[in-house]
């Protein structure tokens, strides 16, 4: 199982300061209006209005909503990636793997909790609302297995980004329907998450 490489949806990537600051604003709009409107009502037009950026700004980068959203689900996977990198080299997580495992979770949590369009993108999973990807998971595992190798002991080969791949898609899962029982993510549905990715990989870690 090898990583899956880094893909970009954007037309033409940012030079200057000042057109990384607008597409920084096309992606805040998107996010803040995929949470007002949903997906199915997201337009470009309504993108660019929302950022105070000329539609011509919105298309210089992107081709299609598919494309806006897809970047935003890619800055959401940088952004959680930081902030369990962030969130392990803190003083706060003890308790060995399963410690670090508590961090993946709740800061994946905060992010469904906080996050402007993160209940509808996450990091691709939802693009269109109700489709499933792969490739989005594979990504998620891939930047787990790197973060966490030296933490439980183990190289970051092909059978540990398996292992992460089935932890991942177990979480998503779970967790998706914690959020979809209540607002917040029901709290015994994420407690029955956490138990078993706990097991599960209690039998490959331990």
């Amino acid at each position: 199982m090898k990583p899956v490489p880094p893909t970009t949806p954007l037309r033409r990537a940012p030079v200057q300061r000042r057109s990384a600051e607008r597409l920084t604003r096309i992606l805040d709009a998107c996010a803040d209006l995929l949470d007002e409107v949903g997906y199915d009502a997201l337009s470009t037009r309504a993108v660019a209005q929302r950022a105070g950026v000329p539609i011509g700004s919105v298309y210089r980068f992107f081709g299609n909503k598919r494309q806006m959203a897809d970047a935003l689900a890619q800055r959401n996977l940088e952004r959680y990636t930081v902030r369990v990198a962030q969130r392990l080299e803190g003083a706060g997580v003890e308790g060995g793997w399963r410690g670090a495992v508590d961090a993946v979770l709740d800061e994946y949590l905060e992010m469904k909790r906080t996050a402007p369009g993160f209940s509808l993108v996450d990091f691709g999973n939802q693009i269109p609302v109700g489709a499933r990807q792969t490739e989005p998971n594979h990504r998620v595992a891939d930047r787990l297995t790197e973060l966490l190798a030296g933490r439980v002991g183990r190289e970051p080969d092909e059978d540990l980004r398996r292992v992460f791949l089935v932890a991942v898609e177990t979480a998503d899962t779970l967790v998706h329907l914690a959020f979809r029982l209540a607002p917040e993510g029901d709290p015994k549905v994420i407690e029955e998450a956490r138990q078993m990715l706990r097991a599960y990989l209690a039998r490959v870690l331990d």
